[in-house]
């Protein structure tokens, strides 16, 4: 099946499979009992201060994207997520964004497609 995106704030599914939440900041009000997560990958996020330029100016998403890929090129965190690909038949990666089209996750989501993983629509 493969890796697919959903809201922290709906609720967990069994089809959900391995649910890994890659936001850096706990989301606000989720408990971690509601949140249901088997992993916290808080290293696959933004980096602190890549994340806090891109909330001071969002119209700038296609660099603050790019920049991010450059991230996850450089470290190994991403490449940990590529790996429960493979554990798991299905991972759900799970963010805090209200805009489910303009956020790191999809960048993230992107980014493992291009690196071999099978990816749900």
């Amino acid at each position: 099946m493969g890796f697919t995106l959903k809201r922290v704030y709906d609720a967990a599914e069994a089809t959900d499979g391995f649910r890994v939440l890659v936001d850096r900041l706990w989301p606000r009000g989720v408990s971690k009992q509601r949140a249901e997560l088997d992993l916290w990958a808080k290293d696959v996020a933004p980096s602190p201060e890549l994340r806090t330029e891109w909330h001071h100016h969002r119209e700038r998403f296609d660099e603050f994207a790019s920049r991010y890929r450059d991230e996850l090129d450089a470290g190994e965190a991403a490449r940990s997520l590529l790996d429960l690909g493979t554990e798991h038949e299905r991972v759900t990666l799970l963010f805090g964004a209200r805009d489910e089209q303009v956020n790191h996750a999809t960048v993230l989501l992107e980014w493992l497609r291009e690196h071999g993983a099978s990816v749900e629509s």
